[in-house]
């Protein structure tokens, strides 16, 4: 693709513009007859999913762009298109770039909380010039391990890697212990006598794996392959065993949502993997279509079924307008850790995480220790037992009502769907 234009100082500019309304999704044409970009080439979009069906009207469905007699379409993202646009154009220091660009990338991945050890294995891949690369996570979830993979992709302009999006999976079943891993151990046909391991983190991807083998394989758990546990077996490539413990998790689908971030600004790995156990998180750096920001208390629609792009559409609790307020919610109820402002601090950021903390409340006149998390749908917390039991919330309030019906129905006509525009 050719960006080399006399026209990049003009385009950089308006796209610097669009920046700043929130219209961070471009798709353009690029013509045989003048391959000098021009900006009236260039169409903005507020949300990907818009630029994403502008683009299959543009280029036709069940074709490749380009294709016949048809102008080549493009996607971007609009911090790539600049980039790439500056590289194109000498714009940009080769050496300063690249070391920007690892510097920016890895500052993201902190903004978002994902472990010092991805940040470690992305700068081993950009240094070996892979164009193209996944990474995984993972977060231990209440009932199930939560495996996130993290996209990066090479500019096809400039050196500069980009970072847009990852996937969460929440599988059902245990989590892996620290020094584990999941390892599909398969005869090696080169070598008889032998076995070639294939090493996994995310127990989604290794189930697939292990699934595509044609002849006799085996899924286990482990710190290595002298050392493992068998989870699967297959013979003749068909699955003949399923350990009794592991059957869940091996025949049932993982819940996935795909998260989009911009420059290191989106739901943290913490916010992904509670969202995709069902719970609410909190925003306050959300962005309306006219770009104006707001705040809200986001939720999972798993209720719905999922978009084209099969992504779970969000449901918005809105702050302050639908009614929520946490802190007043938390004081109607007997917390010990409220009476400290460090801790009543710290507990308001993890709910509004959408975390389950442990908190100390009074039942029958004794202290008691209960789960807790945020339900803003029902203007509401729920209380957990430590073995995961619900808690009659009633219990626990420092003036108990007797009744709560009218509440709970107020919650329920206050409640608004998703806001199409929403930026995250």
């Amino acid at each position: 693709m050719q960006l080399e234009t006399k026209h990049a100082q003009v385009i950089i500019a308006m796209l610097e513009d669009a920046q700043d309304i929130g219209l961070n999704h471009i798709v353009f044409e690029l013509r045989p007859a003048d391959m000098d970009l021009q900006p009236h080439q260039l169409n903005l979009f507020d949300t990907i999913g818009e630029a994403l069906d502008y683009l299959d009207a543009k280029s036709g469905l069940g074709y490749l762009p380009g294709g016949g007699d048809e102008y080549p379409v493009y996607y971007r993202h609009i911090d790539q298109l600049l980039e790439e646009l500056k590289q194109a154009n000498s714009l940009t220091n080769h050496q300063d770039m690249n070391r920007n660009n690892l510097e920016n990338l890895k500052e993201e991945l902190k903004k978002l909380g994902f472990k010092d050890k991805v940040a470690a294995e992305m700068e081993k891949q950009i240094e070996k010039g892979v164009p193209e690369f996944t990474l995984n996570d993972k977060v231990n979830g209440a009932k199930g391990q939560v495996d996130l993979t993290l996209h990066f992709r090479q500019s096809g302009q400039s050196e500069n890697y980009f970072f847009n999006k990852y996937e969460v999976a929440l599988n059902t079943g245990k989590g892996l212990e620290d020094g584990q891993k999941y390892m599909v151990i398969t005869p090696n046909a080169q070598a008889p006598g032998k076995n070639l391991v294939k090493s996994f983190e995310n127990v989604t991807e290794a189930i697939s794996f292990f699934k595509e083998q044609k002849g006799n394989s085996e899924l286990a758990v482990g710190k290595d392959a002298a050392n493992k546990v068998e989870l699967a077996k297959m013979e003749k490539g068909k699955v003949n065993y399923v350990a009794k413990d592991f059957q869940r998790t091996f025949r049932t689908p993982a819940q996935t949502q795909t998260f989009f971030v911009e420059r290191g600004r989106g739901f943290t790995a913490e916010q992904a993997a509670n969202l995709i156990q069902g719970r609410s998180v909190f925003r306050n750096d959300l962005l309306n279509l006219g770009g104006q920001g707001y705040a809200a208390w986001i939720k999972l629609d798993m209720d719905s079924p999922k978009d084209r792009y099969q992504n779970y559409q969000t449901n918005q609790y809105h702050v302050p307008t639908y009614g929520f307020e946490l802190e007043k919610v938390l004081d109607k109820y007997q917390i010990k850790e409220l009476s400290d402002p460090q801790k009543k601090e710290a507990l308001i950021q993890t709910l509004e995480n959408g975390n389950r903390p442990l908190v100390t409340t009074v039942k029958e006149g004794q202290d008691t220790k209960l789960f807790m998390e945020a339900v803003p749908r029902y203007s509401q917390l729920n209380f957990f037992k430590e073995d995961g039991k619900p808690e009659k919330r009633e219990q626990f309030l420092k003036e108990p009502k007797l009744d709560q019906t009218l509440q709970v129905g107020k919650g329920k006509g206050k409640e608004k769907e998703q806001e199409h525009g929403m930026s995250v």
